[in-house]
Parts: structure tokens; C-alpha cells; sequence
């Protein structure tokens, strides 16, 4: 590989520190003029005395440097690359640079860019240094001051972190806004806006009783789509006092509303910028999954005040630090918020479908990674979700109480410090008095451990034997595994329920596993239990057992965790399914499992939301693990005819729930409501491919009060072959939301996702006029959408799929390769699919590879999956 790799091993400390920086950034129409003034010392913890080197981005115009006020000689520096070395500097400094950027032609959207008619930023991991010349890494801690300058009626208003301290007018019709953040930070958590911006305030006021001011600046014409981003930031702040004692600290939070994106959030300190579909949001243009979604960011981000700003990264090999504790953190916020089964079951899909194929491909790195050449390429599921899956079970092992005084004890002992992964660990293991040595293992070693588990019940005596063996898959660079230390909460679920395990009278019991093998006894019991292993998926491993089809519908039914019964039905599906692909049309699913899902739809008493769970089939892209080498066509027939099969004999009762499921009511974004939708769509859905639902579908199109409706109209329409009344929904959907971009990624979206969507239908859509490949949110609407979730129609025979994928990824090489290199992900896993459509992907990526001028961050994702 030709770039360069960083790794873990060769980390040093800075040889400098900043103990303050002073920025200037001058706003203009062709250009931006930025002035830095950074206060520099060298590092005590250093010994050797070498030159100061600064990054900076080759897009930095540089027209003056000085040392201590004087202009520094040609012969004193030295710019190679993204590096400026000054030579000389003595043991305290100030090094004042001046350079000049264009961010209306930053297309990659890292520093300072445009976005439609305003200036942001995107400085996490390295965009600071595209900004101005500094010390761009994480484990710089400095004070910021920024004076930013601009013509005052295109925008006249002036954002950056902390606290503004001074304004005032200039000559020609400028202005200016002086901002102060009295907390040391890393530059990636600086940021800027410009804009011509309306906004929406409120306050909170903390448990020690100061108001802190709340802000979201948005465009004008999105005024209205502010409330729910705000009783979010609003619910998040207290959540966060009540359950970790973190209150906020600046006197104002803000949050800005920027179109062109290439994250959903970030959470700079006091001034967090959020991609439109992260943020905006009413009943007339989002859906109940966006405005869950948008909680869910909210809290992220505003968590980030503690897990990730106050206590930071000392190096990018710590991103689970910040990322994967702070996912933890909101999805125990989204738990408390909503129904926290169904936030399981969603949460441990995403892991099945797309973590799990990361874990077993190519690309499988450890939560802590320990090299690489790109950092944008390891915000990945692995260091997010699993990270958080890894956080997780620290908080089972430790349990409520200590992970609490854990955790206070790692905010309070590293506030202000950018630190690892080891000060995490070591925090719990202080509290807690355990050694957690072998736990450490989540962080080092790739790959998904597989656990075998059998059991025998011993009649004369009432005792089960459960035994437990774990193995782990090779991953690049790591053949051989050392045995995890994985937590498995176990039940034992007898003909009336789950029966009692301890002295205590517990249900329920904490597993510690180990060792490669081990067992243990339970009981003595008066009849025979079936073992409910794994509860609320306590690892994240895959489970491999033994169960008869008897036991799995006795555990669907009679288990009380509710995530396992959901998961007893999910394994029964997935067994159906390959028997649909062994034996084809010939294969007749149970009886008993059509009965249960029969039951599970005509019963009124359980929860919408848990129904609409318990009635979905397991994703094809969770099934391809399960079933390899992959014959995606198979796999999806196979998926359809299982699915017919359990709807054929439910259309009457489906078309009862709907019917009874859609009253009259003024919408609300609440649990009940949202459950209550999911299932009515499930069955407007099934009844469409039954042939029986087109007119329910067209009519709820057409009187549809809110999105979540509309558009699960629309899309139940689009699985009729050539039907009219689908070809009129999406006409009509154009015309209402044409100029609203949020409602039109749906359009997009819908399209992309289609079951009839053909590489040709999609290269008509990418070149609609409204489309944009600047624009991330339509090229994760289109191009994304159709390769991650459509896998039917993107896995196809002849390539074509595959073609129209590397074609965007070629014209994104040059445009955000940073977008480009995430789209490469569904190629990467080639070895796993059998013929003709493993030489099809092999042959899309060498394209992709012998593209002149290949971006860095798509060269390493490719090299990567091409290996030899």
C-alpha cells in the first residue's frame, strides 16, 4: 500500500503544547483569509528538542509566517506536504501564520466549507488542519478564542464555540463577533458558522439551578421543524443530570442546522452542527423513524459534552472512548424514552446485518484498532456498536451501582485530559475490585465469537447441565483468539413460566464464561425447562444451539425476556427460510409456526410496537452470515416464499388490525402512537402482496396527515407490479415536496429501495435534476440505499448492481472520497458469494482500484478487500 499507515505502537506525546490559540477568520465572497496566533511551549515530557511541525492541508494559500512578531526567513521553514516545519523555536513561542482558503470549492466537506448559502465547519478527525497550520491531533488541549469577520447582510449571523464576549460594525457593511471558550479542547471539537439563519430559543435550567440559554439556528423556512430537536436537548440534559450526574457547563448550547453534510451530527464544544435529516423535523415531512432517530442524536451528541469533550482522546486508536461509551449512553436515554425491548431488538438488527459482516470481512478490525491509513475509515460500526455492545457489558458485569461510581470516578479523575481506553477500563476495575485483564480482550481482538451450547437434564435428580464453548474466527492479522470473558444472563422457562434459579428466588442468573469451556448446574427442577439463553443478548456473539423447533415456540411464547422471544421466532424464520432454499417450492412451513404468527397478529393485547417486531422477517443481509457462500437470489426467494406462506391464511385478520389500528387521532411522536403505526403499515403492507391492499394503500395515500403514513403508503404501492396507482403516488409525492429536501430524499429513497428498482431506473434518479452527488444526504438516498438496503435488486447476475456502484464511487473519488470510501462496503465481502456474482464484485472493485488519482481513504477500504 502506497500511503503511509499510522499505528498504535508509534504513538509519542507532542513535542510542543499550545497553551492558547487566536484565531481571525475573515468571511469573503471568493475567499477566506484566516489569521492564527498560537501561544507555544515545549513539552516538558519530551526531552529531545525537535522542530516545531505544524499540519496543514495543501489547500492553505500561506502569506506570512512569524516567530515572536518577526517575519520568519525562507531558511527557518520548510512546507512538505501537509507538514510546516519551523525550525528554532525556542522553549516558548508565538507563531502567527495567515493563509488563505476557498471554502465554496471544498467539496469534500472537511474545515471550512459552504453549504448552500452558508459557512460551516468539520473538523473531527483532521479537517482543522485544512482550516490553518497546527497541532492536529486529539491530544492538544487548548484555549480558544475566535474573531470571526463577514459582510453583515449576507450573513449576519457570526457562530463559534464557548461564549460571545465581544461584536461590533466594520466599514463596507462588515461586522464582527468575538468568541471566547474558557475550556481547553482539541481542534476537532472547533467550529464555525456564517449564515443568514433564523432561530429557535428556550432555556433549561440545571440541578444546581443555572439557566442555560438554548439555541437552534436554522434557515428560515425551517422554523417550524425545531420543537421536537429541542425537547430533546431539553430531555437529554435532564436525563443525563438524574442517571450520571453530569450537568452542563457553558451558559449556551447551540445547535446548527447545515444541509450538506457528511455525518449525522458533531458535537463541538457548545456549538453542535447537525445535517438536516438529524434535526428537522414535523409530522408533515419526517417519518416516526426520523423523529426517534433524531432523539437518539440529540442525546448523542449532547452527551458528547462529558464522554468525549470534558474527558477527550489521546489518539484516534481511542475513538471508543468517546464513541462507543457515548452510544451506550443514548441508547440507554432511547430505552427510558420509548420501549426499550423493541430499542434492543433494533439495536442488535443493526449489529446482525451490518457489524457481524464487518466483523467476518476484510475490512474487521478490533474496537480499538491498532493501525491505519485513513482515520475517516474507522468511524465504522465496530467502534460505535460494538463498542457500545463492549460498554454494555461492562455495566452487566459490574452492574447499576458500581458502573456508576465507575464512571463518576473517570469523569472526575480525567476532566480537562485526553486519555485512553486503558484510564476507561482501569476506572472499573478500581471500583469494582475485579481484574478485568482477560475483558480487555473486547478491545484488542476482531472478529464475532461463536458460542456452542448444549444441555442435558438429568430426570432423577431435576438438574440441568448447561455446558458453553466460545471460539472466534480468524480476522486479518489475528489467526489465533484468546478465549473472551463474555457475560450470558440464562432463565430456565417451564410450561408456566420461568422458574426460580437461586436462594433468592431470582429468575434469572449472571453467567461469567471464560474459559474455551465450561459448565454449570441448575435446579433441582420438578419438570424439564427449556434454557433462555443469552437474555436481552448480553454479548455480542453469535449463539449456536441445539433447540428443537418444540422448544423455540414454547420459548417465543412463555419466555419473559422479551428480547428472547422475539429471538426464539427469529431462529424459527431463519430455519424456515433454509428450508425454503434446500428444498424450494416443495417445502411446507410447520403449522404451529403459521398458528403462532397467526396468534401474534390477531392478539390484542400485545404491545403495537413489540407486534410489528415479532411479525417481520429476519433482513437478507443478516441471513447472507447464516448462509454462504451466498446466493443472494436464493436467499430472497427463499425469504418471499416463507413470507407468503405465513400472510396467505392471515388476510382477513390483517386487514382487521389495519382498519382497527387507523383512529382518528392528531398525531403524536410518542411510543404508544409510533407502535401503533408500525403495525397498521406491517399489515397495509402484507396485504398489498397479497394483492389485496392496493386500494387501502392508495386511500391512505391520499389521506395521509403525516409522513410516517404517506410514505409507508407509498412504498406498500410500489411492490404492485405496474401498477397505476403507484406510478400516480409517486407523481403526486414530487409535486407536494419537490422543494422540500427533506420529504424528497424520501422520494428518493422510496425508489432506490423499490423492489423492481433496476441499475438503469437508477441511473435515471441519479440523474435527476434534484439530485446532487455534492450533497451527501442524496447520495445516502440513492446510491447507499440501493446497495445496503435493497439486496435483492443490487446483488444481481449480470453485475449491473455492482457496475453503477463503482461508477459513483469513481465520480466521488474527486468530489467527498470520504462519502466514496463508505459506499465501498457492500463489495468488500465478495469471497462469501458464490458465482457469477463473486467475480462480478472482484472485477467492480479492480475497477474501482485503477482509478487514476485514487483518494486515500478508498485505496486503503479497496486494497484491503482485494488482498492478494
Amino acid at each position: 500500500m502506497s500511503n503511509p499507515e499510522i499505528r498504535l505502537a508509534d504513538y509519542r506525546p507532542p513535542s510542543f503544547l499550545i497553551d492558547s490559540v487566536a484565531l481571525n477568520v475573515d468571511l469573503y465572497a471568493e475567499h477566506t483569509v484566516v489569521q492564527s496566533r498560537l501561544s507555544v511551549r515545549r513539552n516538558p515530557a519530551v526531552t529531545s528538542r525537535e522542530a516545531l511541525c505544524l499540519d496543514g492541508g495543501s489547500g492553505l494559500l500561506l502569506n506570512r509566517i512569524e516567530l515572536d512578531g518577526e517575519p520568519l526567513a525562507a531558511d527557518r521553514y520548510q512546507r512538505d506536504g501537509e507538514q510546516l516545519t519551523i525550525i528554532g523555536v525556542a522553549d516558548s513561542a508565538i507563531i502567527t501564520t495567515e493563509v488563505t482558503i476557498d471554502p465554496a470549492a471544498n467539496t469534500r466537506l472537511e474545515g471550512l466549507y459552504r453549504s448552500r448559502q452558508m459557512y460551516c465547519t468539520q473538523c473531527e478527525a483532521e479537517g482543522f488542519r485544512h482550516i490553518t497550520f497546527y497541532l492536529d491531533r486529539p491530544d492538544v488541549l487548548v484555549e480558544f478564542s475566535c474573531r470571526i469577520t463577514a459582510e453583515q447582510r449576507s450573513y449576519p449571523v457570526l457562530l463559534s464555540n464557548g461564549n460571545p464576549v465581544a461584536r461590533g460594525q466594520l466599514d463596507g457593511g462588515r461586522h464582527f463577533v468575538e468568541w471566547h471558550d474558557p475550556f481547553k479542547k482539541p481542534c476537532y471539537l472547533f467550529a464555525l458558522v456564517a449564515g443568514d439563519l433564523a432561530v429557535v430559543e428556550d432555556s433549561f435550567t440545571t440541578c444546581s439551578g443555572r439557566e442555560i440559554a438554548l439555541a437552534i439556528y436554522v434557515e428560515e423556512k425551517d422554523l417550524d421543524k425545531c420543537d421536537h430537536a429541542m425537547r430533546s436537548l431539553q430531555a437529554s440534559m435532564a436525563w443525563d443530570e438524574q442517571r450520571y450526574g453530569r450537568e452542563y457547563d457553558l451558559d449556551l448550547f447551540m445547535i446548527v442546522a447545515v444541509d450538506d453534510f457528511n455525518m449525522g451530527a458533531m458535537e463541538n464544544k457548545g456549538l453542535n452542527i447537525f445535517n438536516t435529516s438529524a434535526v428537522l423535523a414535523n409530522p408533515s415531512v419526517a417519518t416516526d423513524a426520523t423523529f426517534q432517530r433524531i432523539e437518539s442524536i440529540v442525546a448523542h451528541e449532547y452527551f458528547h459534552n462529558w464522554s468525549g469533550n470534558r474527558v477527550t482522546c489521546r489518539d484516534w486508536f481511542q475513538l471508543s472512548l468517546k464513541e462507543g461509551f457515548t452510544v451506550f449512553r443514548d441508547a440507554q436515554f432511547s430505552a427510558d424514552m420509548n420501549a426499550p425491548v423493541v430499542k434492543r431488538i433494533e439495536d442488535v438488527g443493526l449489529l446482525r446485518s451490518l457489524q457481524f459482516a464487518e466483523d467476518a470481512g476484510p475490512l474487521a478490525h478490533p474496537v480499538q484498532p491498532q493501525s491505519y491509513v485513513e482515520i475517516n475509515n474507522f468511524y465504522t460500526l465496530t467502534v460505535y456498536e460494538k463498542g457500545a455492545e463492549v460498554v454494555g457489558m461492562l455495566h452487566t458485569l459490574l452492574g447499576e451501582r458500581q458502573f456508576r461510581a465507575a464512571s463518576d470516578l473517570y469523569f472526575e479523575r480525567h476532566d480537562g485530559a485526553a486519555v485512553t481506553i486503558e484510564e476507561f477500563v482501569g476506572a472499573m476495575e478500581e471500583i469494582s475490585g475485579r481484574d478485568l485483564q482477560q475483558f480487555r480482550r473486547w478491545y484488542w481482538q476482531a472478529g464475532t465469537p461463536q458460542l456452542d451450547a448444549s444441555w442435558a437434564w438429568d430426570e432423577a435428580s431435576g438438574i440441568v447441565t448447561l455446558t458453553v464453548a466460545q471460539s472466534c474466527p480468524a480476522t486479518p492479522g489475528q489467526a489465533q483468539k484468546a478465549p473472551f470473558h463474555i457475560p450470558i444472563k440464562v432463565g430456565m422457562v417451564g410450561a408456566n413460566g420461568d422458574l426460580v434459579l437461586t436462594a433468592d428466588g431470582a429468575t434469572e442468573q449472571l453467567l461469567e464464561l471464560t474459559g474455551s469451556r465450561q459448565s454449570w448446574q441448575f435446579g433441582p427442577f420438578a419438570e424439564q425447562p427449556v434454557p433462555s439463553l443469552l437474555r436481552g443478548f448480553s454479548a455480542p456473539v453469535v449463539l449456536r444451539t441445539d433447540y428443537s423447533s418444540e422448544q423455540l415456540l414454547h420459548l417465543a411464547s412463555g419466555d419473559s425476556d422479551g428480547f428472547n422471544r422475539w429471538e426464539a421466532l427469529q431462529q424459527l424464520y431463519k430455519r424456515a427460510i433454509v428450508g425454503c432454499c434446500e428444498h424450494g417450492e416443495q417445502f411446507t412451513v410447520d403449522p404451529q409456526l403459521l398458528a403462532r404468527f397467526a396468534d401474534i397478529a390477531a392478539d390484542r393485547s400485545l404491545d403495537h410496537a413489540t407486534a410489528a417486531q415479532l411479525l417481520t422477517l429476519p433482513a437478507e443481509s443478516e441471513l447472507y452470515e447464516a448462509m454462504q457462500p451466498i446466493d443472494p437470489a436464493q436467499v430472497a426467494g427463499a425469504r418471499q416464499q416463507l413470507r407468503s406462506q405465513l400472510i396467505s391464511g392471515c388476510g382477513e385478520l390483517l386487514a382487521a388490525r389495519y382498519h382497527e389500528l387507523s383512529p382518528n387521532q392528531a398525531y403524536a411522536p410518542n411510543s404508544a402512537q409510533i407502535g401503533q403505526r408500525a403495525l397498521k403499515n406491517l399489515a397495509l403492507r402484507y396485504l398489498c402482496e397479497l394483492g389485496q391492499g392496493e386500494q387501502l394503500a392508495a386511500a391512505q395515500y391520499a389521506a395521509a396527515d403525516n409522513m410516517t403514513d404517506q410514505l409507508a403508503a407509498l412504498t406498500s404501492l410500489l411492490v404492485l407490479p405496474h401498477s397505476d396507482q403507484a406510478s400516480a403516488a409517486l407523481a403526486s409525492f414530487y409535486r407536494q415536496w419537490c422543494n422540500e429536501p427533506l420529504a424528497l430524499n424520501l422520494w428518493f429513497r422510496a425508489q432506490a429501495t423499490a423492489p423492481t428498482a433496476t441499475p438503469a431506473a437508477l441511473r435515471e434518479l441519479l440523474s435527476h435534476p434534484d439530485f446532487a452527488l455534492t450533497n451527501p444526504n442524496k447520495v445516502r438516498s440513492v446510491i447507499a440505499a440501493y446497495a445496503m438496503a435493497n439486496p435483492s435488486q443490487f446483488h444481481r447476475a449480470d453485475g449491473g448492481g455492482y457496475q453503477l456502484l463503482a461508477d459513483v464511487i469513481g465520480q466521488l473519488n474527486t468530489i467527498n472520497p470520504q462519502i466514496a470510501a463508505r459506499l465501498v462496503a457492500p463489495l468488500t465481502g465478495w469471497k462469501k458469494y458464490a458465482e457469477p456474482y463473486q467475480s462480478a464484485m472482484r472485477d467492480s472493485l479492480a475497477t474501482i482500484a485503477a482509478l487514476p488519482a485514487l483518494a486515500k481513504d478508498i485505496a486503503e477500504q479497496v486494497d484491503k478487500s482485494l488482498g492478494d
